[in-house]
């Protein structure tokens, strides 16, 4: 069966993987757009195919468009496409923010395309990441039913998942990503940090702490998040955490109020497992809330 041919205006770390990944599926591309064109060329050589910085000349000839540009120009880029005369009846024309919805890209519509987002729930350091990433990942699709079905498709030969929410839900659905992914990294990095205190390197730290990232991953893959909390706040061990927040009291007020909050979410989660009873629970908000700024 053959594949649509696909365009791709955005030649960055999404973009690029996705040009390479369908058409080592046997998508054909049509081409590849960006505002740079060293950008574009380097994708599209690698395809054999053309490269432009004129997103029309390439989206005229498919029959799905990913706008992979950054998020605040995606509406941008596609009114012009449409002003162009680059979209057509019968196209499928896709985004990849998880943050905003199909309406993005919803000029497209006035030229008898379709419309709709497939966001991939995964962080890319680059593009060799990315393709790595990828396969395997959840896809959260959006927009105009007509082009649902497609777009499970094309998740599907990306070796992907997918779920479909509504447009009103993509904010929340987005945060709760951030959290996941980008809280992440600024807890490692608020970690590290603080071992580097007492004289070990940031990437010393590093080190010594992601086994046990890595075993905390595996116990929430195995038992879920609220099964697998550990440490103090999970035994009601107050006067720990008092020593902790005695010594953060040292490092900074940002650093002790993050912490404090941070500790009051984790007293509920600690409840849902039932590790601790009410009047624990209570002791340990108040330890909580003396570091509250």
């Amino acid at each position: 069966m053959s594949k649509p041919k696909i365009a791709v205006v955005g030649a960055g770390k999404v973009g690029s993987a996705l040009a390479l990944l369908l058409s080592r599926q046997g998508y054909p591309v049509a081409g590849v757009a960006s505002k740079s064109i060293d950008s574009a060329r380097r994708v599209a050589d690698e395809l054999k195919a053309p490269a432009t910085v004129n997103p029309e000349e390439v989206t005229s000839g498919a029959d799905v468009v990913f706008i992979t540009t950054p998020d605040r120009v995606i509406a941008g880029v596609a009114e012009e496409i449409a002003a162009r005369g680059g979209f057509r009846p019968g196209q499928v024309v896709f985004h990849t923010s998880g943050a905003h919805s199909a309406d993005e890209v919803g000029a497209a519509r006035r030229s008898g395309a379709l419309a709709a987002s497939l966001h991939p729930l995964q962080s890319f350091a680059d593009i060799k990441m990315a393709m790595e990433n990828l396969p395997g990942s959840y896809f959260a699709l959006e927009g105009d039913p007509g082009a649902l079905p497609l777009a499970g498709q094309i998740v599907r030969d990306l070796g992907g998942k997918s779920f479909s929410i509504a447009a009103e839900d993509k904010p929340l659905y987005h945060a709760a990503a951030c959290i996941a992914s980008n809280y992440l990294v600024s807890l490692m990095h608020f970690a590290t940090g603080l071992y580097s205190r007492f004289g070990l390197t940031r990437a010393e730290s590093f080190e010594a702490l992601l086994p046990l990232v890595r075993g905390t991953i595996n116990n929430i893959s195995q038992v879920g998040p609220p099964q697998a909390l550990t440490g103090p706040v999970a035994r009601g061990d107050g006067p720990t955490l008092e020593g902790h927040l005695k010594a953060l009291k040292d490092v900074g007020e940002q650093e002790l109020d993050l912490y404090s909050r941070l500790g009051l979410f984790t007293v509920r989660v600690a409840l849902e497992k039932g590790s601790i009873n009410a009047e624990e629970a209570k002791k340990l908000d108040d330890i909580f809330r003396e570091g509250c700024i």
